[in-house]
């Protein structure tokens, strides 16, 4: 991050602003909203600045050193750029945040673009960068967070002190509140009936039962191949409410990060002849935590029913008698296949497609060749790349033929994805020329032969 987010309390502070024309109003006005006393100095100030009534002081002559005497936070609003570089200088000497309108280089602070659903409140922030861009952000976030959330937190904060004494623990208490916000009280407060809501909101803390003991739970989330953007609402939502997130090599750090900032994460990736965590000991850690009461997921790459084992875990955790669910997701062959132009099936190409695990066995790819080698299918071969020159060699020999189409993609769907196309014959010499490693797909068959025309990504 280029600027640490923070949010200041400036109630009944003095905050001053340098400037008297409309991008100092702008800022005053923000100021204002936030309880501020504002001081304005400027040789020329006009009328609408005179007239707000938040302001507390004003000064219609030049700045002075000594007016920051009282400050809290200054704002430089000038067009007077050796004006705004003496008050940088100066706020900063005396350790006050500065921002210095559209010049982030002389600021300590930026101000955000603001969605105000108080006490919700949203900032977006390019660093400076982008201020239009961010405000567009801003703008589609407004639809999305009705002004009710503000109502509903409100009547939240009001009852905090009074929950925090039915229920002793903090993960108790979150939980309760989690089920508040994503029920039917949260949507009472979204049709505006606000005396009903905070009513039920009431009774609900008052039949809380701090003695009940918490019901763990075991979600096994599709993480997808690898882009943020192709997770599912219901995956995200989990993943920022669970306790515990075990997660494996195959989820990209971004995903990760998506999950709830203080929820404990466990890494249990896999690779060949690599197992950090043996798959056992996961099904057992997996029941271990539901048993504790804590509420887990397991992000797996992909789908968790796609060669990801997910079938293996929630067998243990069914025999344990351990509540589960399972949220799919977008698999490797489906999210690279797009953004690589490939069609899977196409009428032209492939009436079929199969999916297999290319997985080493004894030093040998164990495969059905005679099933792959048919004509008319797209084949899919995940985890193909170290048995690469046995699959293409095989196929060939069992009849497919040598200039069949054949492409491996690596790390698809993210801003790193390299496809390598070529044919069964030469895409050995291909992938050998060029440095490639897991996570990689194979895909052959006809359908590759589109990968220049339809490529988009």
């Amino acid at each position: 991050m280029d600027f640490f987010p923070a949010f200041m309390n400036l109630q009944s502070r003095e905050c001053v602003v340098i400037g008297g024309g409309s991008v100092a109003l702008r800022k005053a006005r923000l100021l204002a909203s936030a309880g501020a006393n504002i001081v304005i100095i400027a040789p020329e100030i006009c009328e609408e600045l005179k007239h707000l009534e938040q302001v507390k002081t004003l000064h219609q002559r030049p700045f002075q050193d000594s007016d920051l005497q009282d400050a809290t936070l200054v704002i430089a609003a000038t067009n007077d750029r050796a004006l705004n570089e003496h008050v940088s200088k100066l706020a900063q000497l005396k350790n006050l945040p500065v921002n210095v309108v559209d010049n982030p280089a002389l600021s300590s602070f930026i101000t955000p673009s603001i969605i105000d659903r108080s006490p919700i409140v949203v900032a977006i922030s390019s660093g400076g960068n982008a201020p239009v861009l961010a405000r567009s952000l801003r703008a589609r976030l407004e639809s999305l967070i009705p002004p009710a959330y503000g109502q509903l937190a409100a009547s939240m904060g009001k009852l905090r002190i009074k929950l925090k004494k039915k229920i002793p623990t903090d993960r108790d208490r979150r939980l309760f509140w989690e089920q508040i916000v994503n029920g039917p009280i949260a949507r009472q407060f979204l049709t505006g009936n606000v005396k009903t809501a905070t009513a039920s909101l009431r009774k609900a803390i008052d039949s809380a039962d701090p003695d009940k003991s918490a019901i763990g739970n075991v979600a096994l989330v599709g993480a997808g191949p690898g882009n943020p953007d192709l997770l599912t609402f219901r995956a995200l939502r989990l993943m920022q409410s669970a306790d515990v997130v075990l997660y494996d090599r195959l989820v990209s750090a971004e995903i990760v990060d998506l999950c709830r900032r203080d929820a404990d994460r466990i890494y249990v990736g896999k690779q060949r002849e690599d197992h950090a965590v043996p798959q056992l000991r996961i099904n057992q850690l997996l029941i271990e935590l539901a048993q504790q009461g804590k509420s887990v997921v397991r992000l797996k790459g992909g789908d968790p029913f796609i060669f990801g084992r997910g079938g293996e875990e929630i067998e243990d955790l069914a025999k344990a008698g351990i509540s589960f669910e399972v949220v799919p997701g977008i698999t490797a062959a489906s999210g690279c296949a797009t953004y690589s132009g490939i069609p899977l099936t196409h009428r032209d190409h492939a009436q079929a497609c199969i999916f297999v695990t290319g997985h080493l066995k004894d030093g040998s790819v164990d495969l059905d060749w005679n099933q792959l080698a048919c004509p008319n299918q797209t084949i899919v071969v995940y985890m193909g790349l170290m048995g690469l020159p046995v699959i293409c060699r095989e196929l060939m020999n069992h009849g497919l033929a040598p200039d069949t189409p054949a492409a491996l993609i690596e790390q698809g769907t993210t801003e790193r994805q390299q496809v390598i196309a070529g044919k069964l014959d030469n895409l050995v010499d291909l992938v050998e020329a060029k440095p490639v490693k897991a996570p990689t797909l194979l895909i052959i068959g006809g359908v590759v032969s589109l990968y220049e025309k339809l490529n988009w990504f």
